[in-house]
């Protein structure tokens, strides 16, 4: 879904530039009237629009026949068809939210960003016990509050269990009022890391 997202922004994107370019082209060679120069059919013929409504003529009667280039047509509007439609679904489905939803009442609502509420969890996950680096990614849900993804190295002495038991414990002061559950996955340090 979201590379139908981001699809679908690009092909905006360059609808839009496209649609820009031609309708200065048409501004600029609207200056002038009559058949050349700067005027619409000088335009027309400098973009070889009557060769090209030949050339058109004999590409759609090839289509009308029967036989092998019918049934490639069709395939091909069948697959843009069917490429529009999930453009379309990409650029109407909402996205996940950037935030976590805190508190929504009459009178607003309260919500954090996910970057800094993971920076907060991450400076109370490096003073737990045995932590050498700690990485926390936080991902809001659409129903629930979320999850804090906790990635710790440890020392080498540490016990995973109760390494773990110590990261829940230290961001718990910021998870457990928001409701946020918190998920952690802990490995040994390489030789050479420095404990915090």
């Amino acid at each position: 879904m979201i590379l139908l997202r981001a699809l679908a922004r690009l092909l905006g994107f360059l609808l839009v530039v496209a649609l820009a370019v031609t309708g200065a082209a048409v501004a600029l060679f609207s200056i002038q009237g009559g058949d050349g120069g700067l005027s619409i059919p000088g335009l027309a013929k400098l973009v070889g629009l009557p060769s090209l409504g030949t050339t058109v003529d004999g590409f759609l009667s090839q289509l009308e026949a029967s036989g092998p280039v019918a049934v490639l047509s069709a395939l091909g509007g069948l697959g843009a068809i069917v490429l529009g439609a999930l453009l379309i679904l990409g650029a109407l489905t909402p996205g996940r939210g950037r935030t976590f939803a805190l508190d929504d009442n009459e009178q607003g609502a309260l919500a954090a960003r996910r970057r800094p509420l993971a920076r907060m969890a991450t400076a109370l996950a490096v003073r737990a016990g045995g932590v050498t680096r700690a990485k926390v990614r936080a991902r809001p849900g659409r129903r629930r509050p979320g999850v804090l993804r906790i990635r710790a190295e440890l020392t080498r002495r540490s016990s995973q269990a109760e390494a773990r038991t110590a990261l829940e414990q230290a961001v718990a002061p910021l998870a457990e009022p928001l409701g946020i559950k918190t998920n952690v996955k802990t490995s040994v340090a390489e030789r050479g890391a420095r404990v915090q």
